[in-house]
């Protein structure tokens, strides 16, 4: 028996859903808002749907999407069968099983849950300018790697450091068509890519084998949202490495998530020697950014000036600053340093917790001996912006 399928989602054109509906499906596979849109402008019908599959119904009740989602129900056949795929049953889930299914049999297929117990969880204490520094050594030593943040610009900003500081990325959230968030996942499936710096909700159901780290750079919203995440790594029985990037004030909501999902972990600074060593293969960013004359400086609580004045041409100040001479930004070699290190004749510092795999290369700053943001030489890598001292000086000039 021959059937029509079809898929209707966001993020692309309208026109090639249409000519597919006038002809006429037998199976529809929909996203909510998507398919609420084309209910709504007339170009289908579901009064003759007998079949209703909801897959992960409990993340969709999470994301706000049940309201749409009943909706959609009551469009359908009364007397049809409504299946229904969740990894929990409670709450607003638990509500859609009683009103839209008769004598619902239930059927518990795998784990009950996401396994904790599986992997290796770390809670790092730093202020949020050290978040992407941090991150980026952390994906230097443990590969593959998928970073959450809480929003879209979060994922446009972290993806932009780790591009800068020569990791190859992509990114992955709803503000990106379909066919950019297929291509960025393809990338990441097919190792041609370090991280994806992902949102919470661009990230639900992937299933990539391989990921070695999952990095929390924003908090979970909840207990649930961090087995969710967490969850990306250690698949298929598996070990993986869950490291939560805490600032001070949200220890407490930490604390809470630790105690809901059953672990208990201190909290303390980066220690980069409690990772365990991966195979790393390092991955130079795929496409060159233009930061045009942005200082780093005007981003203030993320940024200041990287002081690598004494590697390979790169001085210059900031991102728009002057020539970067030998050592581009995805040839950050140990041999780009040549002789013009400070240590004399290229002598190479050693870093704290440093991967020893022949494929991994450290960032300027571990070169340089980053110790919780300050070089040995007892000044702040991260630098200090000049807008003070011009405003201290404009001060003064009456």
């Amino acid at each position: 028996m021959e059937l029509y399928v079809h898929a209707v989602y966001g993020g692309v054109s309208y026109t090639k859903q249409f000519r597919a509906l006038e002809r006429g499906v037998d199976i529809l596979v929909a996203c909510p808002g998507r398919l609420i849109d084309l209910l709504e402008r007339g170009n289908v019908s579901l009064e003759e749907t007998g079949i209703v599959v909801l897959d992960e119904a409990d993340r969709m009740a999470d994301m706000g999407f049940m309201e749409p989602v009943c909706q959609i129900l009551d469009e359908c056949k009364k007397d049809r069968q409504t299946i229904l795929f969740s990894a929990t049953l409670d709450d607003e889930v638990a509500e859609l099983v009683r009103d839209y299914q008769t004598d619902p049999v239930t059927i518990q297929v795998g784990p009950e849950e996401v396994s904790i117990e599986s992997m290796e969880h770390h809670f790092w204490l730093m202020p949020n300018s050290k978040k992407s520094t941090i991150s980026s050594e952390i994906i230097r030593k443990c590969g593959r790697t998928i970073v959450f943040c809480r929003t879209r610009a979060g994922v446009d900003r972290v993806g932009e450091d780790l591009e800068y500081d020569g990791i190859g990325i992509e990114t992955l959230h709803g503000g990106l068509s379909q066919r950019q968030r297929d291509g960025a996942m393809k990338r990441f499936q097919y190792g041609e890519c370090m991280a994806l710096v992902a949102t919470d909700v661009a990230a639900r159901g992937i299933d990539v084998e391989g990921v070695n780290c999952v990095i929390h750079y924003d908090p979970p919203e909840n207990a649930k949202a961090y087995k969710h995440r967490s969850g990306r790594t250690a698949r298929g029985g598996a070990s993986g490495i869950v490291v939560s990037l805490v600032q001070k004030p949200q220890k407490k909501s930490y604390g809470r998530i630790q105690r809901e999902v059953g672990i208990k972990v201190d909290f303390k600074p980066p220690e980069f020697v409690d990772l365990p060593e991966f195979e790393v293969e390092f991955i130079s960013p795929r496409r060159r950014q233009s930061y045009g004359d942005r200082n780093r400086n005007d981003r203030q609580g993320h940024y200041g000036q990287r002081n690598q004045s004494s590697f390979g041409g790169r001085g210059g100040g900031g991102r728009g600053g002057g020539g970067r001479g030998g050592g581009g930004r995805g040839n950050r070699s140990r041999d780009s340093q040549g002789g013009n290190s400070n240590d004399g004749g290229g002598a190479k510092k050693s870093y704290r917790g440093e991967a020893r795999g022949q494929n991994y290369k450290p960032s300027n700053k571990a070169r340089q001996g980053y110790q919780g943001g300050r070089s040995e030489s007892g000044g702040n890598n991260r630098g200090r912006s000049n807008r003070g001292k011009n405003r201290r000086r404009s001060g003064n000039r009456n």
